[in-house]
């Protein structure tokens, strides 16, 4: 079973300095049909003003991955972290029992791009912690590179869930394909370009893809492209 949620569905704000879509229901924007899809709660695709961000907010209990795509974030935190996010770069965060954060725009002159994803965790009421890593545009390219999961396969970084991430970048016509076992899931986020699902169905910047009951999927690049392919319990 394959459901498509193009990008025009979703939910949109537009505050001057940020400029956010929103795959599942956040902040004001609620859709009860689009409440997350398994474990996965949040995919909101981010455009941060230069200079500007978020302040000090806090969180808990939810694993949250930062995905840069153009920019840098700069990110400090009640757990003494503090550093700066670029393209390649996968950052998570384990809030567990509570901690608070700040994101900002590292650049005074330049935009800053990114997806924000928070996935439940497995088991509330951790202990917080930090973790940050690059995967080059080689590691990524013509493959699906794991880059984050739970037990942290491949150097990925490791998340309090049943879930893995991949990433991958394709070009005009280079081809993925990915293998679900039996109960899994899977959710596709277009992060840039466009693609070709299992030679059937076309999927543009911003679309997202529920996927049940599913064997196996088929990714074709149209042009040069980003994708993310969640795997789910």
């Amino acid at each position: 079973m394959i459901h498509i949620r193009k990008s025009e569905e979703r939910g949109h704000a537009n505050h001057g300095w940020l400029d956010s879509y929103h795959t599942f229901s956040f902040a004001d924007y609620h859709d009860p049909e689009f409440m997350g899809f398994r474990h996965l709660r949040v995919i909101n695709q981010d455009w941060i003003d230069k200079g500007m961000g978020f302040g000090t907010h806090p969180h808990n209990n939810m694993e949250i991955i930062t995905y840069i795509t153009e920019g840098a974030l700069e990110h400090k935190d009640s757990m003494g972290t503090g550093s700066v996010i670029y393209p390649g770069d996968v950052q998570r965060m384990s809030a567990g029992t509570g901690v608070t954060h700040s994101e900002f725009n590292h650049s005074k002159t330049e935009a800053a791009r990114l997806l924000q994803i928070w996935i439940l965790p497995e088991e509330n009421n951790i202990k917080p912690s930090y973790e940050q890593k690059n995967y080059s545009q080689e590691e990524k390219s013509g493959k699906l590179r794991v880059i984050a999961s739970k037990n942290g396969d491949n150097g990925s970084v490791k998340i309090n869930q049943n879930v893995s991430l991949y990433a991958s970048i394709l070009d005009k016509d280079q081809e993925v394909n990915h293998k679900f076992d039996k109960n899994r899931h899977g959710w596709i986020q277009i992060v840039k370009g466009s693609v070709l699902l299992n030679n059937e169905y076309e999927l543009a910047e911003g679309d997202g893809v529920a996927i049940s009951e599913e064997e196996q999927l088929t990714l074709k690049g149209n042009n040069k492209s980003e994708i993310l392919l969640f795997d789910l319990a």
